[in-house]
């Protein structure tokens, strides 16, 4: 196959990757900052182990990046310019920026009992 074609064929992998509704709203929770699995759980309301088989299809698509610290581990985006390409999608599709879910620090009305959320709680509420 020639190089162009090669070109098209890791563009549509990234596509595909996006292809899935649950994807897409982790991308939006880690919009703001890294979470915990708990926290995307209470969040999204899907099981955890449904959001961990589609955190591995992030990873290992390379969009996002984990770091462990003690038992809990943490998910950040890796590639912080996706969001161009989920905001165009937004944007051709008539999505408005309010439809994106309302997860920013200190908007806290899910549970999550992992250290970082608590102490965001706690600095909240002081």
């Amino acid at each position: 196959m020639s190089g162009i074609m090669s070109e098209y064929e890791v563009q549509a992998k990234l596509f595909k990757t996006l292809n899935h509704p649950a994807r897409l709203a982790i991308l939006e929770v880690l919009r703001s900052d890294e979470q915990c699995v708990c926290h995307l759980e209470a969040t999204l309301g899907l099981r955890q182990a449904y959001i961990s088989q589609q955190l591995i299809i992030l990873r290992e698509a390379g969009i996002i990046q984990d770091r462990r610290d003690g038992w809990n581990i943490f998910y950040r985006v890796a590639k912080p310019e996706i969001y161009s390409v989920i905001d165009a999608a937004q944007q051709i599709t008539g999505a408005s920026p309010g439809q994106r879910l309302a997860v920013r620090s200190g908007d806290r009305n899910t549970v999550c009992e992992c250290p970082k959320c608590k102490q965001e709680v706690e600095l909240y509420l002081a």
